[in-house]
C-alpha cells in the first residue's frame, strides 16, 4: 500500500514538474502601419550579435544581409529580412523583424503576434 501511494506521488510530481511553457516572450501589442511598397533597404556592413534577445538566446544579424522597410509601429520602423531568417525564442519560436529608430535596433516586431519586444540597451547598427 505504501509503495502504491509513493508511486502515485512520484507520478504526480513528475507530471506537474514537466512544464512545457517555461518562459514566454513578453511583448506588447503594436499598431502596425504597412508601407505601400518597400522603398528603403538596410544592408548590414558587419555582423551584429544581439545578446539581449528575449530569454537569453543570442542572435547574429549577418554581414551583408538586407532588410526591407515594410512599415512602422509607434516605437520605430519595421524591417523584414530579405535573406536571413530571424526568430526570437523562449519555449516557443517566434518569427521576428527588426524595429529600428535613429539607426539603432530597439527591439523586434513579431508579425504573427502583432507585438513589439524591446531590447535594452539598444544597439547601433552598422548599416548602409
Amino acid at each position: 500500500m505504501v509503495y502504491k501511494i509513493l508511486g502515485i506521488l512520484c507520478f504526480l510530481f513528475l507530471f506537474w514538474g514537466c512544464a512545457f511553457d517555461l518562459a514566454h516572450v513578453s511583448y506588447k501589442p503594436a499598431q502596425f502601419k504597412p508601407e505601400p511598397e518597400p522603398r528603403i533597404t538596410l544592408i548590414m556592413k558587419d555582423a551584429v550579435k544581439v545578446e539581449q534577445a528575449p530569454c537569453g538566446y543570442a542572435r547574429t544579424l549577418l554581414k551583408g544581409t538586407r532588410w526591407d522597410l515594410i512599415g512602422t509601429i509607434p516605437e520605430g520602423e519595421v524591417y523584414k529580412p530579405k535573406d536571413q531568417v530571424l526568430t526570437v525564442e523562449c519555449s516557443h519560436v517566434h518569427e521576428a523583424y527588426l524595429v529600428v529608430s535613429g539607426g539603432a535596433l530597439i527591439g523586434f516586431y513579431l508579425p504573427v503576434e502583432k507585438g513589439f519586444v524591446p531590447i535594452s540597451p539598444t544597439i547601433k547598427l552598422p548599416i548602409d
